[in-house]
């Protein structure tokens, strides 16, 4: 396939973007090694010293043919409003302050969201909603996400996912989720001055609860149940405790029907970013 313009620097990529070819915020390059059975993202999980080398191997992932082939896919279909525009097509690293006292953590990519533009939440109404409350909150710089060149900081904040490559119908099976897991594993470790985490939607606060059994942390008995609102704290051996905020996704589905409003989000942020700062 013909390379095309990326929609902010004018240069020539070919979708899916290759690594080390200069995408805006690639953490990969030619070399970086590439996982592509659960074993290899565990073993590369683990050996990663630090975010950057976490979302470097993040990026070129290979583990889950499911995902693999369908991300690969709709970079090349793709839809018909970014047709002039390459598509990221890869798993997509977190994104935001290595420092982060809050963590943000999400679903997945969505397919011609943060699967085009490579950086989460971002090309999508979902990052819409999601960056104009953390604007509002002071915690980004701008109250909209376009690209992985526009400029967007976040401030003490750090956006994560569960599974890092878009899902066919927003979907990735359990085999997918338990490969990908080792990455929010090691991620958790790396970030030990988060103090608190928005868990937007009941696979990100059951991802959280897993991911803090599986790395030695205290989980409340019995497990705490998702809703918005909800809270729990996790106990952690060699840091300050982690609080646990439930907020509903920021899913078209639920800012359309009006099950999350703006008000609903800005107040479930506003608790954890509390916490994050106690």
């Amino acid at each position: 396939m013909s390379a095309l313009p990326h929609p902010r620097t004018g240069d020539l990529f070919e979708s899916p973007v290759p690594p080390g070819t200069g995408w805006p915020g690639d953490p990969a390059d030619a070399s970086t090694p590439v996982a592509t059975t659960g074993t290899q993202v565990a073993d590369l999980a683990l050996s990663a010293g630090d975010l950057g080398a976490l979302d470097a191997v993040v990026s070129v992932c290979r583990a889950c043919p499911r995902l693999v082939s369908w991300r690969e896919r709709v970079a090349v279909e793709k839809r018909a409003s970014f047709a002039d525009q390459p598509y990221w097509g890869r798993p997509v690293p977190s994104f935001g302050d290595a420092r982060a006292r809050l963590l943000v953590i999400g679903l997945a990519p969505a397919a011609h969201g943060a699967n085009r533009t490579g950086r989460m939440f971002t090309g999508d109404t979902s990052g819409d909603w999601l960056y104009a409350a953390l604007n509002r909150a002071g915690l980004a710089s701008t109250p909209g996400a376009v690209d992985a060149r526009d400029g967007l900081e976040l401030r003490g904040c750090r956006i994560l996912s569960p599974v890092r490559c878009a899902p066919p119908a927003n979907r990735p099976t359990v085999e997918e989720r338990h490969t990908c897991s080792a990455f929010l594993d090691r991620e958790l470790a790396l970030l030990p001055d988060a103090r608190a985490a928005l868990c937007l939607g009941a696979m990100a606060w059951t991802s959280l609860l897993a991911a803090a059994r599986r790395i030695g942390w205290t989980v409340p008995r019995p497990a705490p149940r998702f809703g918005h609102g909800a809270r729990a704290r996790l106990l952690r051996p060699d840091a300050s405790p982690l609080e646990m905020v439930g907020c509903y996704h920021v899913s078209r589905r639920n800012t359309s029907t009006g099950r999350l409003t703006a008000g609903m989000l800005d107040r479930a942020l506003a608790v954890a970013d509390r916490c994050s700062r106690g």
